[in-house]
């Protein structure tokens, strides 16, 4: 079995951790995978190919950024890297993250279509089947159900500050990512399986694989965290993201620890943005980390674990924090609520976006049990282990070749 992945990244972020786990499973297998990648470090332990370069990169970049062009830069590097795909020959082609400013979406699905191999796209957002944006639940957008314009998110990933283009976007799409005939589309939620069987990919088979985390690094354990930052005796509400912003829930997050008070304290992980409100004195901020035991010794402090999140296809944040026995509170935006522990899914999620309904379930969550909590780590090790995610994926290869 010769399998080829392709996403934008290969050493760092969540969907590079899916690749790299499914590459594990199958070589155990006795597979041959190779994860071919546009941007970011190579990960040297894993058989990789390195799709155009840094300057193809920027220049899909200001493309992007100039005429809302996403995923129409790259010529010259896919049409090489399509080349080398054919070459490679491989038995099935595996897609992840096609956007990231690294691949000419034309040249690639035309590819696709002439190969005619089976394909399987997992769909970590929405950008597939949209004119524009990754995520639309933010503003409550429905249009790309009948036909993209006047995009309300063109200034957020993948941002145009000129024109746009997402009614001519939205209709290229339509007509690339139908062309392959043997195409299996994974949602790794049950609300976006459902939005895409709404959207112009509805007529392709959809599965539901939930996304699955590394349950040797994340579980129960001490931590010392709390006395290396001076927040001894204090409750903590922890929020992880890559880069925080509105629709992670930034200001929420702010407005969260004047509702709280001073005997909590919000720690927020992750890149913030160059311009910033006023802070709170409750508030601490931690820089952006890739080490996933830091993570952890944050997990495990923390009473409480906030994912005010205004869009998200099914944030692994959630599982993470769970498997080390820490609730999860978090808005009903799109597949956050599915990680969400069942039997207590009705106090930890919120009925609505209001800080106050955050605040109310944040504190109701701070009072549960020793024993609550192990049993929200049990459920999570045994649901989303990596092994069950990896098997399940490996079966759908396995009934598709």
């Amino acid at each position: 079995m010769r399998i080829l992945m392709i996403n934008s990244v290969a050493a760092s972020g969540s969907t590079a951790m899916i690749c790299r786990t499914l590459s594990e499973k199958l070589c155990a297998h006795g597979a041959e995978v190779v994860i071919a990648y546009g941007r970011g470090a190579d990960a040297p332990e894993f058989e990789t190919h390195r799709i155009g370069s840094d300057a193809d990169v920027y220049a899909h970049g200001l493309r992007t950024r100039l005429l809302d062009a996403h995923g129409f830069g790259s010529r010259r590097a896919t049409e090489k890297f399509v080349k080398w795909m054919e070459d490679f020959n491989p038995d099935l082609i595996h897609l992840h993250n096609i956007h990231g400013y690294y691949l000419h979406i034309d040249v690639l699905f035309r590819a696709l279509q002439k190969m005619n191999k089976p394909v399987i796209w997992t769909l970590h957002d929405c950008w597939a089947f949209t004119g524009h944006c990754a995520h639309f639940s933010s503003i409550g957008c429905d249009k790309w159900q009948s036909g993209c314009h006047h995009c309300g998110l063109k200034g957020k990933y993948p941002a145009s500050l000129l024109r746009d283009r997402s009614a001519q976007n939205y209709q290229m799409k339509k007509q690339l990512f139908t062309l392959p005939r043997n195409m299996t589309l994974v949602a790794p939620s049950v609300w976006l399986a459902g939005e895409v069987n709404r959207s112009f990919m509805g007529n392709y088979p959809v599965r539901t694989i939930y996304h699955g985390i590394n349950t040797a690094v994340f579980h129960p354990a001490p931590s010392h965290i709390r006395e290396e930052h001076g927040l001894a005796g204090k409750k903590i509400a922890l929020a992880v993201a890559s880069v925080w912003n509105e629709s992670k829930g930034l200001p929420e997050m702010l407005s969260l620890a004047e509702y709280l008070g001073q005997n909590w304290q919000v720690v927020l992980v992750g890149q913030l943005p160059g311009r910033m409100p006023p802070i709170p004195a409750n508030v601490t901020c931690v820089p952006k980390t890739e080490d996933t035991s830091v993570l952890a010794a944050w997990y495990c402090a923390a009473d409480v674990f906030v994912n005010p999140t205004h869009g998200d296809t099914f944030p692994t944040t959630n599982l993470e924090a769970q498997a080390c026995g820490t609730p999860v509170v978090t808005f009903p935006a799109g597949g956050s609520p599915e990680g969400v522990y069942p039997p207590l899914r009705q106090e930890l999620v919120c009925p609505d976006f209001t800080v106050q309904s955050l605040g109310r379930c944040v504190c109701r969550a701070a009072c549960f049990s020793p024993v609550q909590r192990q049993k929200i780590a049990a459920w999570t090790a045994e649901s989303f282990a990596s092994d069950v995610f990896a098997e399940e994926y490996y079966r759908l290869y396995q009934s598709l070749l």
